[in-house]
């Protein structure tokens, strides 16, 4: 089953057309903190990545990103891009999660809040 998955699908990882596009085409440029695998091509044309789990492209680091679009040309194994002392640790997109942004007011929080600046109409 497992086999027919991968032969099938694409968000389970790599199917067996990519991952014979990658033994023949690729060299592997280096590796991320979550265990998603880049490459690029010989002449350097072409960048994909091999995501570790779920195909989620909220999981790829801003510095791969920029690698993978072609915004800069040394990956970040190779030239440290420049951190700077606000930026925050990338966090991939919670949207549908548990850890999902819910705002004050919102309907899906476990407590919803209490309003102060609303007084119902009761009729005289």
């Amino acid at each position: 089953m497992s086999f027919l998955l991968r032969f099938l699908t694409w968000w389970n990882s790599q199917t067996l057309n990519t991952q014979f596009w990658t033994w023949r085409n690729g060299v592997k440029v280096g590796e991320d903190a979550v265990g998603n695998i880049f490459y690029k091509t010989a002449d350097g044309k072409r960048r994909w990545v091999i995501y570790n789990a779920e195909s989620e492209a909220s999981q790829i680091s801003p510095e791969w990103h920029g690698w993978l679009h072609h915004t800069w040309n040394e990956a970040p194994t190779e030239l440290a891009v420049p951190r700077r002392e606000w930026e925050q640790p990338h966090q991939p997109n919670l949207t549908g999660t548990p850890g999902a942004y819910v705002p004050a007011g919102s309907l899906y929080r476990a407590q919803p809040a209490v309003r102060s600046d609303y007084d119902a109409w009761r009729p005289e």
